[in-house]
């Protein structure tokens, strides 16, 4: 598999089977100073098994997390257009055999139902998922490209969608320039697993079945003009340490070729999907123990990179991986096409079981109720924030500052509009709480913002 050197990642796990006192210190200490950290050093973290020492990684991670990009949390929904698929991944309830969901693509009017739905409700930024096989009569782009323009162009009252992010089947160069051209965020694509034997064992046919095609459409993107990529892993196909460095090792690649690695990192667990056998007894189960340690090992390992968590993990896992270094998480999830308009009998198959059920009210409330502000910024895309310009914003830290600001006001709109009463009330406080924090200046930005939510306003930002 391009860009991963299986040798030298076994060679480096072998070689890092244990760490001592003295090397985690000076590990964490420049974790601290918020540095990139080698693929040496991040194997001596996946080692560690002492809790005093695990319990050390953590509290760094939470540091790190905090002092570049502070208390804020960004919130999402995942809008899944299409359940056709012609990979057959063993772990995927999408996969082309499976003959036990319904199968549907969503047409305009259909898209514009769920985002009308999702408005309502107060979302405001959307990841689009698809399976990779395109409609009747439609290409892959082609379908894609009507669906983010159905998105952005639904309305709600005063509402629109702010940002659409997109994970889709991998394009051609051309082909990401017209994506691009739509006006998306960021593009995401998950390698799935490091490990090349597994990843063919795992993918036996389909276009998905190219494990060198799939891990090169990050370039591919990048040079298409797509500057904030995401990428990520699914744990529990292979060894989480191989996994871990084979994700970092890919990091490695983009730095070196584009200057910049993914602006996000994805670290989804196999949940059981149904006509899945294999996502019901995972070839290597991920205890919750390891899965906190990947997440705080991620965020010291690349610190800059915001860390993506799904539904799929339950709500106390989610909530406890807040402060390991996560900071965006999707919220009142559906994974079936037409799954948040549509009554329960006529959706069509979902792609895995979800653990978090809250809804997007109840997950703000936690949120809050844990002492991190929700957000629904997509302010960097507008202001141009994004790939290089957004690294060197985000890897001194001063990312924040801008963040935590559009964090409260995005969250003031948040509350006038569609909070229920008992969070209305506890994200006021919180308003006037992180209010007093800010300077004399800020504060005085941070009232005319105010002034304009009061009367009516929506979508300003720093």
């Amino acid at each position: 598999m391009k860009y991963i050197n299986e040798d030298k990642i076994n060679n480096l796990l072998a070689d890092s089977a244990a760490v001592d006192n003295r090397q985690l210190e000076n590990i964490l200490a420049k974790a601290r100073l918020l540095k990139r950290l080698t693929l040496k050093e991040s194997a001596l973290l996946l080692a560690a098994q002492e809790p005093g020492d695990i319990q050390k990684i953590f509290e760094t991670a939470s540091y790190v997390k905090d002092t570049i990009y502070g208390r804020r949390v960004v919130l999402f929904a995942p809008l899944y257009i299409s359940n056709l698929c012609a990979n057959n991944c063993l772990y995927c309830a999408f996969k082309s055999d499976n003959l036990l969901i319904k199968r549907k693509a969503l047409t305009v009017s259909q898209i514009n139902a769920e985002i009308v739905w999702l408005l309502k409700r107060g979302h405001k930024r959307i990841l689009m998922v698809c399976g990779e096989q395109a409609p009747q009569g439609k290409t892959g782009i082609s379908y894609y490209l009507d669906a983010v323009k159905a998105i952005y162009a639904a309305q709600a009252d005063k509402n629109r969608i702010k940002r659409v992010n997109v994970n889709c089947a991998p394009l051609t160069v051309s082909e990401f320039q017209q994506l691009k051209a739509s006006g998306i965020g960021t593009y995401q694509i998950f390698q799935e697993t490091y490990h090349e034997k597994t990843y063919r064992l795992m993918h036996p046919a389909g276009p998905k079945s190219d494990p060198d095609y799939r891990i090169t459409a990050p370039d591919r993107a990048f040079k298409a003009g797509i500057d904030d990529i995401g990428i990520g892993a699914l744990f529990g196909l292979y060894d989480y340490r191989f996994e871990v460095l084979g994700l970092l090792s890919h990091i490695e690649h983009l730095e070196e070729e584009f200057g910049i690695g993914p602006h996000t990192i994805s670290v989804p667990r196999i949940e059981p999907a149904e006509g899945s056998d294999l996502s019901l007894c995972p070839p290597y189960k991920i205890s919750d123990d390891e899965f906190m340690k990947i997440v705080a090992v991620l965020r010291l390992s690349v610190p800059y990179t915001g860390i993506i968590m799904s539904t799929r993990e339950n709500a106390l896992m989610r909530d406890r991986l807040l402060s390991l270094g996560v900071s965006q998480v999707s919220a009142e999830s559906n994974t079936s096409p037409g799954g948040y308009s549509a009554s329960a009998n006529t959706q069509a198959g979902r792609q895995f079981s979800l653990g978090d059920q809250r809804s997007l009210d109840e997950i703000v409330g936690a949120l809050i109720a844990h002492d991190y502000i929700p957000s629904f910024c997509a302010a960097c895309y507008r202001m141009e924030r994004t790939g290089k310009s957004f690294m060197d914003l985000a890897r001194p830290g001063t990312i924040k500052g801008k963040c935590s600001m559009n964090a409260l006001i995005t969250l003031q709109e948040y509350l006038d509009d569609f909070a229920s009463s008992s969070v209305k009330a506890e994200g006021y406080k919180m308003i006037s709480r992180y209010f007093k924090q800010l300077d004399a200046v800020d504060q005085d930005r941070l009232k005319l913002f105010f002034a304009h939510v009061a009367q009516g306003t929506r979508d300003e930002y720093v």
